[in-house]
């Protein structure tokens, strides 16, 4: 497999504060990547820092094979709290198509046609192809984080970054959120930020804990205690809080 994003010893500061130190990853393309950590630990500055929108103070990164500015539209992106004016009159369909707002040749997307068809599929991937018309301010909490999923993916992006994508739903909008992912993860190289422990269950593939620094946590198939602690900052039930003894700690 090739590597998709490559960050090499980058730190990034918001004046003097650090939010991320020495930071190294590989990513290789196709992989299922789910990052966890507590609160303020720099989680969301490592996504600004693959998107281009914020810049190591020192250090590379690499998106790929470029600068990630350059490579931003090719990367998908969905953000922890999105804003939206409840009171703006703007349909689901309209939504997703807001994707291709900066496409790097607008050419390719002034046909009519081409740009329903690439809307309606991104729709349909996530399960929302038939409510197209329906007015975004009308839907459930899950529905429009699904809608939001389906604008970042209308560019058929080579990356796809979501930012706590379950917050805020019900359980019944939060497994259909995780079956969407599911079934996106055969298609695109994914990097998930969760702190929810049953979103992190379902991929565990290649987990890294990100608390300033950012280590890759062992190969799991279930969490374990050090995960745990790292995901929702207590221990696993009926264990006692011990040291961490592998490369995850708090």
């Amino acid at each position: 497999m090739t590597a998709i994003i490559d960050i090499r010893d980058a730190s990034v500061y918001y004046g003097t504060t650090p939010a991320l130190l020495d930071v190294n990853m590989t990513i290789d393309s196709g992989r299922f990547v789910t990052i966890v950590g507590p609160n303020g630990g720099g989680k969301t500055t490592l996504f600004k820092m693959l998107l281009g929108l914020v810049r190591p103070a020192r250090g590379s990164v690499r998106v790929l094979g470029r600068a990630p500015g350059d490579a931003r539209l090719s990367v998908g992106y969905v953000a922890q709290s999105p804003q939206f004016d409840p009171l703006f009159p703007v349909r689901v369909y309209d939504v997703a198509r807001m994707g291709l707002i900066g496409a790097d040749n607008p050419g390719r997307f002034r046909n009519r046609k081409s740009t329903r068809e690439k809307v309606l599929a991104a729709l349909d991937a996530v399960g929302l192809a038939d409510i197209e018309n329906h007015w975004f301010n009308s839907l459930s909490g899950g529905q429009r984080q699904r809608v939001l999923i389906a604008r970042a993916l209308v560019t058929a992006p080579a990356i796809l970054l979501l930012d706590e994508p379950t917050s805020n739903v019900d359980i019944t909008a939060e497994d259909k959120i995780l079956d969407v992912l599911q079934q996106l993860r055969n298609h695109m190289t994914i990097l998930l930020i969760t702190h929810y422990p049953k979103v992190a269950s379902r991929f565990l593939d290649l987990v890294f804990c990100v608390n300033r620094t950012v280590h890759l946590h062992p190969p799991t198939e279930n969490i374990d205690d050090a995960l745990m602690r790292h995901i929702t900052g207590l221990s696993m039930p009926g264990t006692f809080p011990k040291p961490a003894t592998d490369s995850c700690h708090v």
